[in-house]
């Protein structure tokens, strides 16, 4: 593995070593292309295979048998020609497809012919009362703890939502002998028969079976709560317990830890400030980027891949990740694509994998109170700003979620909207009477994650940038 780049330019840079970059890496590698695979994280994998190459769980059916198809990604790329940096975080990505990444502390850039951004997905904000107490966390971060330390909880926890990941994680933390009290479905009962005419497609998928198997194990543990309808957290400065409206009526349970999870949305943050064209899944509730068959954008020499290009799960994933890659090598050296699957065997692949998810994401399709929140209730975490707060703003003449931020200095913070561009745009989406797409996302530059201002300043400057400097 490298420190820093090996070289100025590259065939193909990969952004992220999840499921997709790890198949794209590899593909274009052995493809003879010279590629470059930055990630963020200590170890391959993202979130999906999170440490999949130093995980201390070793019986493999605690995780599971999916998580352990990321060992295989691994020693495929591991195998390759395809140079690695992780703690690599890329923070500016052009139109001339130039890479600012930081690594230890200082800045690295890289110039490709072509870019495949495998950044895959986020959490879905759970805006509920009380979501921002010590004590609670999301799905995804107890997993993390999970897959990386073996660490499960041990006090009174409640794990509230709904998705296929909830119970992933649910099964997963009572195979390694964790504890969970009860787990709250917030699955709408709507949602059941508006799932209905896709049904056929996901019982004759592997999502069914495994699905079924992972909801029995779980509910022969713990108590199930479905229905439920309203949901806040409550403690003085503390998380001390949980209440729920289910069936019209009201319980409140002491608890120490709360899990919230309402699906995953596609991580689009560096997408955007690329300028690549985005439209609101309708669906799916989130940005998706506008894409060809082969995952390329609307900006020349970037294509996406993964959950990054639209929520399709792990094994979508991987056959995305090859299909861009395929594309890229077919565009950089035609003759190296022959030793390749052919692009309609891979769409092949793509479209089995991909068989079933209508059903989930209409079954899955998260409530309006889960997703746009009232009153005192925290959107933006980062500036504490209320949705009272962005609705008075809207009030006073606040048209969308860019203009927002002189009202309330929503997405300036850390996170860069990453936990509340959703909700924002949604709650003036309905203010205004106006949809989504109408209302925008927030406008996203470089650096889209946070670097130092001495790695700003080594940025490389031509005489042009410093005169117009000069002379201001």
């Amino acid at each position: 593995m490298s420190v820093a780049p090996k070289r100025e330019n590259y065939d193909v840079v990969v952004i992220g070593a999840g499921p997709a970059g790890l198949a794209a890496a590899a593909t274009s590698a052995k493809a003879g292309l010279s590629t470059l695979l930055l990630d963020e994280n200590i170890g391959p994998g993202g979130q999906v295979f999170r440490a999949i190459a130093s995980t201390p769980v070793t019986e493999r059916n605690q995780l599971g048998a999916d998580y352990w198809v990321g060992a295989d990604l691994v020693q495929s790329l591991r195998a390759s020609n395809a140079e690695v940096i992780h703690r690599a975080t890329v923070w500016s990505l052009d139109r001339n497809l130039d890479i600012a990444v930081s690594i230890g502390g200082a800045s690295a850039f890289v110039k490709a012919k072509r870019v495949i951004l495998a950044t895959g997905a986020l959490e879905r904000p759970f805006p509920i009362p009380g979501w921002t107490l010590p004590g609670v966390m999301t799905a995804g971060a107890a997993q993390t703890m999970l897959k990386s330390s073996a660490l499960v909880p041990d006090g009174r926890t409640v794990i509230a939502g709904q998705g296929p990941l909830l119970w992933l994680l649910a099964a997963q933390i009572l195979r390694l002998g964790g504890r969970i009290d009860r787990i709250l479905d917030t699955t709408q009962r709507g949602n059941y028969f508006a799932a209905l005419p896709h049904a056929f497609a996901f019982l004759t998928s592997p999502y069914f079976a495994k699905g079924l198997s992972m909801m029995r194990e779980v509910r022969a543990k713990v108590q199930v709560v479905s229905g439920v309808t309203e949901l806040a957290a409550s403690g003085d400065g503390q998380l001390a317990s949980v209440s729920y409206v289910a069936g019209g009526k009201r319980e409140t349970i002491a608890a120490d830890l709360l899990l919230l999870h309402q699906g995953v949305v596609p991580n689009v943050n560096l997408a955007m400030s690329a300028g690549i064209e985005h439209r609101w899944d309708d669906l799916q509730l989130c940005w998706s980027p506008v894409l060809d068959a082969s995952g390329n954008s609307s900006v020349a020499g970037i294509a996406i891949a993964g959950d990054g290009a639209g929520i399709g799960g792990a094994s979508a994933a991987v056959v995305r990740g090859r299909i861009a890659a395929r594309a890229a090598v077919e565009a950089l050296a035609p003759a190296s694509a022959a030793k390749l699957p052919a692009m309609a065997t891979l769409r092949s692949d793509l479209a089995k994998a991909e068989r079933g998810r209508l059903f989930l994401d209409t079954l899955f399709r998260p409530a309006p109170q889960f997703r746009i929140p009232s009153g005192d209730t925290i959107v933006c975490r980062c500036e504490e700003v209320t949705a009272k707060d962005v609705l008075d703003s809207v009030a006073i003449g606040a048209t969308g979620p860019n203009q927002l931020k002189a009202y309330r200095r929503t997405g300036m913070g850390p996170c860069q909207g990453r936990l509340c561009g959703l909700t924002v745009t949604e709650l003036m989406a309905g203010a205004r009477g106006k949809t989504p797409q109408e209302i925008g996302y927030y406008r996203l530059r470089a650096p889209v994650k946070p670097i130092t201002l001495a790695e700003l300043a080594a940025v490389p400057k031509s005489e042009a940038d410093v005169k117009a400097v000069v002379r201001g």
